[in-house]
């Protein structure tokens, strides 16, 4: 048995998925994935990219874990490792004010699913706007149906992660980022959401920012705050 922290929408889905065999999406040193109810779950090693719909644990690498993936009794079980749940962690991204009643331009020429990667950067832009608009407040509705009728052109790890934006969920770089948007903090919030992966965190940052200034312009961001 290994004891795991999950978000609170990771754990009940676990917990409403039928017993049997799932499939193993991607599987690395650092983290696994596999697919769950149509849904991307991963286990995280305690130095992978604490992604939204991930079960964290403290396990340095992951290599030792054979390619084999179940539920059973609404637990993810691993290489023949049950993960088992001891606590909750949060993943909701902090409330911001805005007086906007509509929600910020799209950046331009953005498409689902283009970009390489587990996670393209058109959809690291998309999530990093939506997760934003969830943070102000500000519905987008029509963006929310456009994207996910677009799902099925991009990984399955990309779709979910958009769908926790939708669900104001987002990593916790980001969530710092969002919360010392305008403040003293926000120049090493911002270089450590760069820092996230290939360039996850660069495009997070540039729907976020893009998002921002027009949600809550007094705290936007004035310097490292565009993507590069």
């Amino acid at each position: 048995m290994l004891p795991v922290a999950a978000p609170p929408r990771v754990r009940d889905l676990l917990r409403a998925a039928p017993d049997g065999p799932v499939p193993v999406l991607h599987r690395g040193p650092v983290a696994t994935y596999v697919e769950v109810s149509g849904r991307c779950v991963g286990l995280l090693s305690r130095d992978a990219v604490a992604v939204p719909c991930g079960l964290r644990s403290d396990l340095p690498r992951l290599d030792h874990l054979a390619p084999t993936a179940a539920v059973r009794g609404g637990e993810l079980h691993v290489g023949g490792q049950a993960l088992r749940i001891g606590r909750l962690v949060d993943v909701s991204v902090p409330r911001i004010d805005s007086r906007a009643q509509t929600p910020a331009p799209l950046p331009r020429s953005l498409r689902v699913g283009r970009g390489g990667g587990l996670t393209p950067y058109d959809d690291d832009v998309l999530a990093g706007w939506i997760v934003t608009h969830r943070a102000a407040g500000v519905p987008t509705v029509d963006v929310d149906g456009l994207v996910r009728a677009l799902f099925r052109r991009t990984t399955l790890l990309s779709a979910t992660l958009l769908d926790c934006a939708m669900h104001g969920e987002a990593l916790p770089q980001l969530v710092d980022w969002l919360a010392a948007a305008g403040t003293p903090a926000q120049d090493a919030a911002t270089q450590a959401l760069l820092a996230v992966g290939h360039s996850s965190g660069r495009g997070l940052l540039h729907g976020a920012t893009t998002a921002l200034a027009h949600l809550a312009p007094a705290r936007s961001p004035h310097r490292n705050g565009t993507a590069a």
